[in-house]
């Protein structure tokens, strides 16, 4: 299927099928933000260990990244529409076993195939996109359009995530993916191109395996630094994640179709708006993992209170992206991206500054850092997506949710390590009424749910203690993320303003 005039316009139908093509980034968007809700809840019911905390949370996120790649090259393959119908039917199958997961072990193997076949929906659905909308000018509205689902599915996620915790138990939040899985295959089928290339690549489940054992030990070995310290097995694991990666590169040098399309990152626009991206999600979603928590086991909020106090962030999100080409036509991509992250700086630095009560402190540095990440995030797509030949688009795409999803994953599993260690730190030792039970010194939520069993004024002692300590592990992960956030804004403004060398 090849088109030759690159500036057709889309019609209705194709306006249509960017309506269905959101439903899956609303979705996403949605179960982040219930999921990073109903943390205490699950913390409470499952009984979870940091760790097995940070892998529930995570390992959703380093499956994804580990497979969009080949994903969108099987999407290329056999056809895009038809691996986002499969994957959507699998997608609907693996939430409804994360909703009656009994243990950690179960929700953490749950969550892990939603990672596999979450990895289907997104690369076909962008990859479509730029299938159906040719003209530039169009394309990246609908990118924009496309973008503010996530940011939609944010404010929806807290409200529909508050409303079934306060009504149901925790794995409710799994099953509202369900009805949007339907809808897909409904209105897929009728409205949606189907599209596949004759010179896309096979997948190469060597480099997948590959891409994994890079991933995934490394991870592990950073965590064991973070929490635990310096260990023979902490640093064999990231030798081992190390060698890896060293190893994939190689592979895909010598491949004739690598999974992983190395010469995409000799454009300076596609390479670093990739890094900038990256670094955008590490730090957006280390940001709500904290927050989300902070407004219910440190201000005390219901998980319904705490969603509607996400909704200013998640419409800051959504105005800064749909304003993204109205300012496009007047600035250059390297200027807006570099202001965003600048004030995404801000708004990092506004929510460290925030003790046990400061309620509106938060709201205000989350909001901030939402109406200054979302646009730099629609801008990186476009720069992106628009550096590859139509052809490789669903490898493209994959790329780019690799470097999202990979943000998102590094986000919570290192910053939330950070925060971690923080709060062991702090409540070590003879810190902690004698009476608290051993878990209370492992999360903020293990020690809120042993309060309620515990007398008064040792609940109370206990409370007082463990908030400081999360609240401490918040302000110091949060300077951290600004830090970096900084060092990447001032990368972005000198390599995107800066010619490339021909």
């Amino acid at each position: 299927m090849t088109r030759s005039e690159t500036t057709e316009r889309a019609g209705r139908k194709e306006w249509i099928g960017l309506a269905v093509l959101s439903l899956p980034t609303l979705l996403i968007a949605m179960d982040f933000t219930a999921l990073h809700l109903a943390v205490p809840a699950l913390s409470a019911e499952l009984r979870p260990s940091s760790t097995q905390m940070l892998w529930i949370v995570d390992i959703y996120g380093f499956l994804v990244a580990g497979l969009l790649v080949p994903m969108g090259t099987l999407g290329d393959r056999i056809g895009r529409r038809r691996l986002l119908l499969a994957g959507a039917t699998a997608f609907g199958a693996a939430s409804i076993l994360a909703a009656f997961s009994t243990s950690a072990e179960m929700l953490i193997v749950a969550r892990a195939l939603l990672g596999i076949t979450g990895a289907t929906l997104l690369p076909s659905t962008l990859a479509l996109i730029t299938n159906m909308f040719r003209d530039p000018i169009q394309r990246r509205l609908a990118i924009a359009v496309w973008s503010a689902n996530f940011m939609i599915g944010g404010v929806i996620g807290p409200l529909v995530g508050g409303a079934l915790l306060e009504s149901f138990w925790w794995g409710a939040v799994f099953l509202a993916a369900v009805p949007v899985m339907i809808l897909l295959l409904v209105f897929g089928r009728v409205v949606l191109p189907e599209f596949r290339s004759d010179a896309a690549g096979r997948a190469d489940l060597g480099s997948v395996a590959m891409a994994m054992a890079t991933v995934l030990p490394v991870v592990y070995g950073i965590k064991e630094i973070v929490n635990h310290g310096v260990s023979v097995v902490a640093l064999l694991s990231v030798g081992v994640g190390a060698a890896a990666g060293w190893a994939f590169v190689r592979r895909q040098r010598r491949l004739s179709h690598p999974m992983l399309d190395l010469t995409l990152f000799a454009d300076r626009g596609f390479s670093v708006s990739l890094g900038a991206q990256t670094t955008g999600l590490f730090v957006l979603s280390a940001a709500q993992f904290f927050v989300m928590q902070y407004l219910q086991l440190v201000i005390g909020l219901s998980p319904l209170r705490a969603g509607i106090w996400t909704i200013p962030a998640m419409v800051a999100g959504i105005a800064g992206t749909l304003v993204v080409p109205t300012l496009s036509r007047r600035f250059s991509a390297a200027s807006l991206i570099t202001v965003s992250l600048a004030t995404g700086v801000l708004g990092l630095l506004i929510v460290s500054a925030a003790g046990t009560a400061d309620l509106g402190l938060v709201v205000v540095g989350f909001t901030v850092l939402n109406l200054a990440i979302n646009p730099a995030m629609t801008l990186t797509y476009d720069l992106i997506i628009g550096s590859a030949p139509p052809e490789r688009a669903g490898t493209a795409s994959g790329t780019a949710e690799t470097g999202n999803e990979l943000g998102i994953a590094l986000g919570v599993a290192i910053a939330g390590s950070i925060g971690a260690a923080v709060y062991r730190g702090l409540v070590s030792g003879d810190s902690l009424p004698a009476a608290a039970p051993p878990e209370a010194r492992d999360t903020l939520g293990s020690a809120v749910a042993a309060a309620g069993n515990l007398p008064s004024g040792t609940g109370a002692e206990l409370l007082a203690v463990t908030r400081d300590a999360f609240t401490n592990g918040m302000q110091v992960t949060g300077i951290v993320l600004a830090a970096l956030l900084a060092g990447v804004t001032i990368a972005v403004a000198r390599l995107l303003r800066r010619p490339a060398r021909v």
